[in-house]
């Protein structure tokens, strides 16, 4: 209750140019993270141990519920089940929640912009999440959005990326090519008018980089480095996340990392863009996993990966000026652990 008590009264919205959507004063230093929760398996959700850290911030990065349906009176049961769950409602009362999207809160498996109830499913979304009537949220198509939190020189951003509304179709692996893999299902295309985030995304993307922050987190509902296992992540349109990255090059954007989820497993995957090591901490699923695809390649894995239930968890030494991220098991454990200074996160 602490944090947000201090910070939801002083909360204000901007729409200017180079401003964030929200920002609260008061500063963060520990942010968690999850996905893939379906509140109708009969395994707890981890909502407990997360509660257990004292979160000032809760990012859900899709997967919230499992809706895919097409049927909006069916969605908004399921979301019915998760505000039912009474470890979500007192973390929901703890701390801040934010959220983006995946495809099964969506509405359908894998989807993107093709779904016909996207408009409608956007407004469930919302809703659900209390976003307020007056938000930049409500003015535009999709769920992306950003928030700062404290003072200048203690800065933290979140940016919160949708990567359902605006995605094109990706290209399918035949099955008899996946030559037995677990997953396998999609590949690379080479088609550079397919869109991931959508032109109108990207514009406000660039204009989030713009703003000062001292540590910045990209929250991407599927992984941004990861790309062997054939599942969705930014590698199907390799023109897109290179578009990321010069992005990040462009405006020097220091102290900044991705998160995401949907995978099933955790693990810890880093890409050096030039001299400058960008991370992405993977955390899925909150109440169920997958032991086969967490056995899958991955040529930018640091260490190994986790399946079992599990949370992420970003801690900011704002004193000492490091990161340390961390994955979480039922236990509290920290299974995954990896600390960044400051001084290593910078692009010469």
């Amino acid at each position: 209750m602490k944090f947000r008590t201090t910070i939801l009264s002083i909360l204000f919205v901007c729409l200017c140019h180079g401003q964030t959507d929200v920002h609260h004063e008061g500063k963060v230093s520990t942010i968690a993270f999850g996905s893939c929760n379906n509140p109708r398996l009969k395994t707890k959700p981890l909502f407990d141990t997360i509660a257990g850290v004292d979160p000032d911030v809760f990012i859900f990065l899709g997967d919230n519920i499992y809706g895919d349906t097409e049927d909006m009176e069916v969605l908004k049961k399921k979301y019915a089940e998760l505000e039912a769950v009474e470890g979500y409602r007192q973390l929901r009362d703890q701390t801040v929640v934010l959220a983006t999207w995946d495809d099964h809160d969506y509405g359908v498996n894998d989807g993107g912009k093709n779904y016909p109830m996207k408009k409608e499913s956007e407004k469930l979304f919302l809703d659900f999440f209390n976003e307020p009537h007056d938000s930049a949220r409500r003015k535009r198509k999709g769920v992306y959005a950003s928030y700062t939190f404290g003072p200048v020189g203690s800065r933290c951003q979140v940016l919160l990326l949708d990567t359902r509304y605006f995605r094109d179709p990706l290209p399918k692996v035949p099955k008899k090519d996946r030559k037995g893999s677990a997953a396998g299902w999609y590949r690379p295309t080479r088609d550079t008018d397919k869109e991931l985030l959508g032109e109108k995304q990207w514009k406000w993307l660039e204009q989030q980089l713009q703003v000062p922050a001292d540590v910045r987190i990209i929250a991407s509902s599927i992984q941004v480095l990861a790309h062997e296992k054939g599942m969705e992540n930014w590698g199907n349109v390799p023109h897109e996340q290179k578009r990321l990255f010069e992005l990040l090059k462009k405006y020097k954007a220091n102290h900044t990392f991705a998160i995401s989820g949907d995978v099933h497993f955790a693990e810890l995957s880093k890409m050096d863009l030039g001299t400058y090591p960008f991370y992405d901490l993977t955390s899925s699923g909150l109440t169920h996993s997958h032991t086969a695809w967490a056995k899958m390649e991955n040529s930018f894995r640091l260490g190994k990966a986790f399946a079992g239930q599990n949370a992420g968890v970003i801690e900011i030494d704002w004193e000492n000026k490091s990161l340390s991220f961390n994955i979480l098991n039922r236990q509290a454990q920290r299974v995954i652990q990896h600390q960044v200074p400051f001084s290593e996160l910078q692009f010469k």
